[in-house]
């Protein structure tokens, strides 16, 4: 939750040893962001994923949850493992309960997962 002199907080989690490497993992994880967006009761205003097939860019995929007073996201490298989340919201939402639901469900649906940093960081600070 943002402190007192912030009007917004900014959880940044990223992860290594991403193998879940099925066709739809950009959906399977865009559709995680928006379960846990709905269940920590944050309005959902629009989402989208787009995968990366490594033609143009590396292979991966990056999605995005629109939300009422920010975003979710979700960037993968398959190739090398990496999975970056970052959880931006403002007013009375709670950034870091929202990074807790979308922990716990990459962990338990994909084991090997780990991580390796997370980060809040106060946003829009007044001073």
């Amino acid at each position: 939750m943002a402190e007192a002199n912030s009007a917004g907080s900014h959880v940044l989690l990223d992860y290594v040893d991403y193998e879940r490497g099925r066709e739809g993992d950009g959906e399977w994880v865009l559709e995680i962001l928006r379960e846990c967006v709905r269940e920590s009761g944050v309005r959902e205003v629009h989402s989208h994923v787009e995968i990366f097939d490594g033609a143009e860019s590396p292979l991966g995929f990056a999605a995005v949850v629109l939300i009422d007073e920010s975003h979710v996201t979700a960037h993968c490298y398959s190739k090398r493992g990496l999975l970056a989340i970052d959880i931006f919201t403002c007013g009375d939402s709670d950034s870091d309960s929202v990074a807790d639901l979308i922990h716990e469900r990459l962990v338990s649906e994909n084991p090997g997962l780990r991580l390796v940093f997370r980060k809040n960081v106060e946003r829009f600070r007044s001073g």
